[in-house]
């Protein structure tokens, strides 16, 4: 069984830049279900249906980071998750979406921190680098 380090992720902003300074990011792949039963069933049965994503990347904000700062809210991006780093052959995820929300935080004894909400616009397309 194959598995990956967390530490290796890497989501990068319009094709290129890296989000800098990230502590972690998640990504979501739905599909919506329509049920399809008929009269006289005694089985609900369903197609599929519309498939979505969602996405929340989370760093320690660098106002000097192009790809934090490309992040604005209402605005529409190009996103690559690679999950287990943008090595050769290593399995890609990409779409466009748009970012919802950005908050920010910071507390007397840490960093401040900033947190990116997005909504796929695209269908989001697996690929191998």
């Amino acid at each position: 069984m194959a598995v990956q380090k967390g530490n290796a992720g890497i989501v990068k902003v319009g094709g290129s830049n890296a989000v800098g300074e990230m502590t972690s990011y998640s990504f979501d792949h739905t599909s919506d279900t329509i049920e399809s039963s008929s009269m006289g069933s005694t089985f609900k049965t369903y197609e599929t249906g519309l498939t979505d994503f969602t996405a929340s990347i989370d760093a320690y904000w660098d106002e000097d980071d192009a790809a934090q700062e490309a992040l604005i809210a209402g605005t529409e991006v190009a996103l690559i998750f690679f999950p287990e780093g943008d090595a050769s052959g290593a399995k890609r995820y990409t779409g466009t979406a748009i970012v919802t929300s950005i908050s920010r935080s910071g507390t007397h004894d840490g960093l401040v921190t900033c947190s990116f909400s997005v909504q796929g616009k695209s269908a989001l397309v697996t690929a191998t680098s």
